[in-house]
């Protein structure tokens, strides 16, 4: 007769609770990855975002004179806060970003490490029956292959308490995440790009055409689909966006960088030469997004800067809504049709 053996000691695998933060502490280092053309493939599939130089390798080496095709900015951030979730598994909801900038351009075959610190820690105020949570301040590293730092930011995700009724004293100020990010700090990440050549070869408006106070409302929506699996690309560990038990809701909640990547490929639907994304000057998600929610964008220009060696910079912002499928009708107890505003992404964009 077999016999099953059995683990004399059991060890529970899953991420750090609120009181086990420190301020100043780095979390354990994630695998680097390696971006492939499958990377690449699948960000495309899930978002179909139509941003050339990502997508056109002849147009991409003409321009940025790199014979490797271009990785998509939002793929770069998106895999840069996947791997950051060994301090989220625990995760609630995920508040904010802030001062993210990608200094250098990101191409297949590049190779990137993620390095998390906890740089400030607040417990939320109690509130009767509800259990006890607390906000982590996480400053984000991201270098390439060669030690370049690729991408800098720092995001606030709420994380739950071991204790429900834990008081655990931390009271830190958030504002030590910057308000702003400095002109020059943008100006030295814009790629030493040949802007011309652009020009040049792709018809159509360029920043000279681009007008500060115009909004576009993106007729087209796109449902969210796919979510698990582009989390799981970007090796998020988040429980919340794959155990509808893990959540509050009782449903999934999506990756919120997934919002964020149909936001981008909507803002490139209504300004189809823009080059790549610069910066995040701030990013607010505002409700709840579930898988089958149909979102709706709205771009609008609201401000422009010229470079001196050709094109600009705009700052744009995009604003999200979803109507909520039959997962966020059954979460938020709301009837069909019902619509929220879920995300208030601010970003610089790079044109011609």
């Amino acid at each position: 007769m077999m016999t099953t053996p059995t683990a004399t000691n059991t060890i529970a695998v899953g991420g750090p609770w609120f009181e086990d933060f420190l301020k100043g502490q780095t979390l354990p280092m994630p695998p680097a990855v390696t971006l492939t053309d499958g990377h690449a493939a699948l960000h495309q599939a899930v978002f179909g975002d139509r941003l050339r130089l990502p997508l056109d390798q002849t147009l991409s080496q003409h321009v940025t004179g790199e014979s490797r095709p271009l990785i998509h900015p939002m793929l770069a951030t998106n895999l840069a806060i996947g791997m950051s979730t060994f301090a989220t598994q625990r995760v609630k909801a995920n508040l904010f970003y802030r001062g993210l900038v990608l200094r250098k351009p990101v191409f297949v075959g590049d190779t990137l490490a993620t390095t998390t610190r906890a740089v400030a820690l607040r417990q939320n105020k109690p509130k009767p029956g509800r259990p006890a949570t607390g906000l982590v301040v996480l400053e984000i590293t991201v270098v390439n292959q060669r030690g370049e730092t690729v991408l800098h930011f720092w995001r606030c995700p709420m994380i739950a308490c071991r204790d429900p009724d834990a008081d655990t004293g931390h009271d830190d100020d958030l504002d030590v995440i910057p308000s702003a990010i400095a002109d020059a700090e943008i100006d030295a990440a814009v790629p030493d790009w040949a802007f011309g050549r652009f020009r040049a070869r792709v018809p159509g408006n360029h920043f000279s055409s681009l007008r500060s106070g115009v909004a576009y409302a993106v007729e087209g929506r796109d449902s969210i689909t796919s979510a698990p699996e582009m989390a799981r690309v970007t090796l998020n560990l988040a429980m919340t966006h794959y155990d509808a038990g893990a959540s509050v809701y009782g449903e999934r909640l999506i990756f919120g960088g997934h919002t964020i990547a149909l936001a981008a490929a909507a803002a490139v639907r209504a300004l189809p030469n823009m080059m790549t994304i610069v910066a995040w000057r701030g990013c607010d998600h505002l409700a709840p997004v579930f898988e089958g929610d149909m979102i709706a964008t709205r771009i609008e220009v609201t401000g422009l800067r010229a470079l001196e060696g050709g094109g600009g910079l705009a700052d744009l912002r995009a604003v999200v809504t979803a109507e909520h499928g039959a997962s966020g009708q059954a979460a938020l107890k709301v009837p069909p049709g019902t619509k929220n505003a879920v995300l208030d992404w601010r970003f610089v964009a790079l044109f011609a």
